[in-house]
C-alpha cells in the first residue's frame, strides 16, 4: 500500500472506532487502550450518570453522593489508585442565610449622612461578606481588567480599602463585534467576576448597579433572600465555597436612589456610560462621598467531595510531575414540586456527565496500557462548578500535589454534541505550547478544530489551574439549545464523537506526561 493512503486509512479508522497503534518518541499508548475508549463503556457511564436517579447531581445533594461514589469504583475497578489512601479530596461549602444587620449609609463631602434601605434601596449578593467598612467610594466603570482585549477600568486607579462602585455586564454590550457582546456568554459580564476582580484590587466593599443606558428598571434585585421575600423557599439559599469567607467583602446592588446620591442624577451616569462605550475608553475615578456598609450573613456547613485517582509515572526523574485530567460531575438539580407528569430533572447529559465519561474513558486507557507514561497522571471530577468552580478551586488552595510540580491541567465540558467532527479549544491563546500538542495529536484522530470561544475561558474548571499559572486546554463541543434544561438527556449524545474527542484528549496529555520540555502558560487571564 502506498504510504499516503496508508496514513488516509490509519486517519480513518482512528476517526471511527478502530485500533491503531501510534509510535512516539518515549512510552507508547497501545493499540489496546484505545479499546477501552468506546460508545459502548462511554454510554454505560453516561446512562448511569445522567439518570433520573441521580436527580440531577447539584451540589450538595444525595444524587452527587451517588455520582462520587460510582466514579471512585470505577477508578477502583481500572486500577487507578487513591491519593493518600482515598479516592476523595474534601472540601466544605456554607450555605449562607442573611443576618439582622445591614446597614448602607453614604456620606458626602460636607459630611451629611443618607441612610438606605435593604430591599428597596440595596440588596445584598449571595457571595456578601460578614462585614463591615467605613471607606471612600471610587467609581471603576464596569469593573472589568481583560488585558486581551486592552482594556481594564482598574487601570492606574487605587482602589485598595476603598468601597468600588460599578456597572452591570460590559462596555458596547449590544454591539455583536464587542468582546463584551451580551451573547457572548463572557464570563466579565458577571456580577461574580466583578466581585472577585474587586477584592483582586484591594477592594474593601462593592457596590453594583445596573446599567442605566440599558435598563428599563434600576431597582435592586441582588439575590433573593428567603428572609425578605415570603415567596422564596428556604432551600434557595445560595452556597459559597468555605475556604473563600475570610476572603469575601460586603457586595451589594444598588438602585436609584444611590445613584443620585452619588452622581446627582441618574441622567449624569448615563453621560459617564455613554462616553465610556462610544470610546471603550474606561473613565474610572474617585467619588466625593464615602460608604459607610455591612452586610451580616450566618453559615451552615456542607461537607463536599472532588473525586480523584492517580496513574503513577514510570520515569523517576519526572514521576513526582502530574499532568491533570479533569471535568466537573455536577449539575444544577430538579425543580421542586413540579406536577408528577412533568420532566423536572436537570439530568445534564451533555453538562457535563459528558465530560465526566471522558475523565474515566482516559483513566480507563492510561490504566490499561502496560508502561505508563513519564510523569504521573491525576483525574479529578470536580463537583461545585456550576455553583461557581468551588471544586476547583478548593483542590488549587489545597492542592494533593505541589502546584509547581502540575504541568498541564486538561479539561473536558460538554463533549457530546454537535457536528460529528467539530471541537473547539478554548484556553489556546493562553497556552499555546498545549495547543500545538493538541493540533498536532489531531492528525491522528481528524476532528475538526475551532477556536471561537475563548471567550468562555472562565466559565470552566480550568481557569482555577490557570489563575495557578499552569497552562490548561479545555476541550468543548459548544453550548446547545439544551444547556441548564430538562431535555439535555443521555439519548442526544453522540458517543462516536465523544469518543474522537477522548482519544484526542489522551494522545495529547499521554505526548505532554512524556515530554521533555513543560509546557508554558502565557497568560491567566
Amino acid at each position: 500500500m502506498k504510504k499516503g493512503l496508508l496514513f488516509l486509512t490509519l486517519l480513518f479508522l482512528v476517526g471511527f472506532g478502530c485500533n491503531v497503534f501510534y509510535t512516539q518518541k518515549g512510552p507508547q499508548p497501545s493499540s489496546q487502550s484505545f479499546e477501552t475508549i468506546n460508545p459502548v463503556a462511554a454510554e454505560k457511564h453516561l446512562a448511569f450518570l445522567a439518570s433520573d436517579s441521580l436527580l440531577g447531581r447539584d451540589t450538595p445533594s444525595p444524587g452527587l453522593e451517588l455520582a462520587a461514589e460510582y466514579i471512585a469504583g470505577r477508578f477502583a475497578e481500572y486500577g487507578v489508585q487513591p491519593v493518600n489512601d482515598s479516592y476523595f479530596h474534601n472540601f466544605n461549602l456554607s450555605q449562607v442565610s442573611l443576618g439582622d444587620s445591614n446597614t448602607l449609609e453614604l456620606i458626602d463631602a460636607s459630611g451629611k449622612t443618607k441612610a438606605f434601605r435593604i430591599k428597596r434601596d440595596y440588596m445584598p449578593y449571595g457571595m456578601t461578606a460578614n462585614g463591615k467598612t467605613l471607606a471612600p467610594v471610587v467609581f471603576a466603570g464596569y469593573g472589568i481588567s481583560a488585558p486581551e482585549y486592552d482594556y481594564d477600568d482598574y487601570a492606574g486607579l487605587d482602589v485598595k480599602g476603598k468601597v468600588v462602585f460599578v456597572f452591570k455586564r460590559g462596555p458596547q454590550q449590544e454591539n455583536p463585534a464587542s468582546p463584551f457582546h451580551l451573547k457572548k456568554d463572557s464570563h466579565y459580564l458577571q456580577a461574580k467576576y466583578k466581585i472577585d476582580n474587586a477584592i483582586e484590587h484591594g477592594a474593601a466593599a462593592v457596590l453594583i448597579t445596573s446599567d442605566p443606558l440599558h435598563s428599563i428598571s434600576l431597582k435592586p434585585r441582588g439575590f433573593a433572600w428567603p428572609s425578605l421575600y415570603k415567596f422564596i423557599p428556604d432551600n434557595a439559599l445560595p452556597f459559597t465555597l468555605a475556604m473563600e469567607e475570610d476572603e469575601k467583602i460586603p457586595s451589594i446592588q444598588v438602585g436609584k436612589k444611590v445613584i443620585q446620591s452619588l452622581f446627582g442624577s441618574v441622567d449624569e451616569l448615563k453621560s459617564i456610560q455613554k462616553s465610556i462605550d462610544s470610546t471603550m475608553t474606561p473613565n474610572s475615578y474617585p467619588l466625593d462621598s464615602r460608604a459607610l456598609l455591612q452586610t451580616s450573613t450566618d453559615r451552615q456547613l456542607f461537607p463536599t467531595r472532588n473525586v480523584v485517582g492517580l496513574l503513577k509515572g514510570s520515569d523517576p526523574a519526572v514521576q513526582d510531575e502530574v499532568v491533570v485530567i479533569g471535568a466537573h460531575y455536577d449539575h444544577v438539580g430538579f425543580i421542586r414540586n413540579a406536577p408528577a407528569e412533568q420532566d423536572s430533572i436537570y439530568n445534564g447529559a451533555d453538562d457535563n456527565a459528558s465530560g465526566t465519561t471522558g475523565v474515566l474513558l482516559a483513566a480507563h486507557a492510561f490504566a490499561h496500557n502496560e508502561i505508563k507514561p513519564g510523569r504521573s497522571i491525576l483525574f479529578i471530577a470536580f463537583a461545585g462548578e456550576e455553583k461557581g468552580l468551588y471544586g476547583s478551586k478548593a483542590y488549587t488552595e489545597t492542592p494533593l500535589f505541589p502546584l509547581e510540580k502540575t504541568v498541564a491541567m486538561f479539561n473536558m465540558d460538554m463533549i457530546g454534541r454537535n457536528h460529528p467532527d467539530s471541537l473547539t479549544l478554548i484556553g489556546y491563546k493562553r497556552s499555546p505550547d498545549l495547543s500545538k500538542i493538541v493540533k498536532k495529536q489531531n492528525k491522528k484522530v481528524g476532528l475538526t478544530l475551532a477556536y471561537d470561544r475563548e471567550f468562555y475561558f472562565g466559565n470552566s474548571d480550568h481557569a482555577s489551574f490557570a489563575r495557578k499559572d499552569i497552562p490548561v486546554i479545555f476541550f468543548c463541543t459548544k453550548e446547545t439549545p439544551d444547556l441548564h434544561k430538562v431535555t439535555d438527556h443521555a439519548d442526544k449524545i453522540d458517543y462516536h464523537k465523544l469518543c474522537r474527542v477522548v482519544r484526542l484528549l489522551y494522545l495529547s496529555a499521554w505526548y505532554t506526561a512524556n515530554m521533555d520540555e513543560r509546557p508554558v502558560l502565557t497568560s491567566k487571564n
